[in-house]
């Protein structure tokens, strides 16, 4: 399975945001999206979902039935601020989210093994969402993704507010969803993106570059990376 980006344009007035990115995603990676605060990280993500209109470009998907459209049911997109209803409890909305979904989703589980994915406590399940941290409500926001299983998912700094051990513990719940999925991790923090992704993808001077990913904890790597942001701010 691939996901192809093909000449993506996006500007908000004169300001140029993404310019002319072409770019295949391949199934079975992780890659980690790096860029500086207000590199566009967000808008390419939102872009890929529909949720913004774009200047130029176009999005497919190529997987054992052939190439077409990307469609917004393809793609799960966990946001860096994550949006619940609060007014639910955590297993009331779990039990909501089931029951609209039944039809489509594939080895229905019960709900208390769904919360054990993402090792939430059993205290937690019964308070009501607005009282959840943010690490909390971004646990939630990966689950719903984790079960509705789509082909392509969108992770927007979901592990930056996360504890330590809460990272260990959704890092190996996304190394184990890899296999069939296409997973854009994006981050501002080098250590996370070499430590979990399979490839390491630059958004600087508002186009997508690959690094190979060669002696990854060796300075030159990190060193070449440092090296294009800082490109970056010397072109604004």
């Amino acid at each position: 399975m691939k996901l192809e980006v093909n000449n993506l344009e996006k500007n908000y007035g004169k300001k140029e945001v993404l310019k002319d990115i072409s770019f295949t995603f391949e199934e079975g990676k992780i890659y980690g999206l790096l860029g500086r605060n207000g590199a566009g990280k967000t808008t390419f993500f939102n872009a890929l979902n529909n949720d913004i209109p774009i200047d130029q470009g176009s999005f497919y998907l190529e997987d054992e039935y052939g190439k077409r459209k990307l469609e917004t049911k393809d793609i799960g997109y966990v946001v860096s601020t994550p949006v619940v209803p609060e007014f639910l409890t955590g297993r009331e909305f779990l039990k909501f989210y089931l029951d609209i979904n039944k039809e489509k989703i594939k080895d229905l589980k019960g709900i208390d093994e769904y919360f054990d994915l993402v090792k939430l406590k059993r205290e937690d399940q019964d308070i009501l969402l607005k009282e959840y941290s943010h690490g909390m409500k971004n646990k939630i926001q990966i689950l719903v993704n984790v079960i509705s299983n789509p082909k392509i998912i969108l992770l927007d700094e979901p592990l930056t507010s996360l504890d330590i051990v809460v990272q260990e513990e959704m890092k190996k719940l996304l190394l184990s969803l890899k296999q069939n999925h296409i997973i854009i991790f994006s981050t501002h923090i080098l250590e996370l993106a070499t430590d979990l992704c399979d490839e390491i993808v630059v958004l600087s001077n508002k186009n997508l570059e690959l690094i190979e990913k060669k002696d990854l904890n060796s300075n030159k790597y990190k060193e070449k990376i440092i090296e294009i942001l800082k490109e970056e701010e010397e072109n604004d």
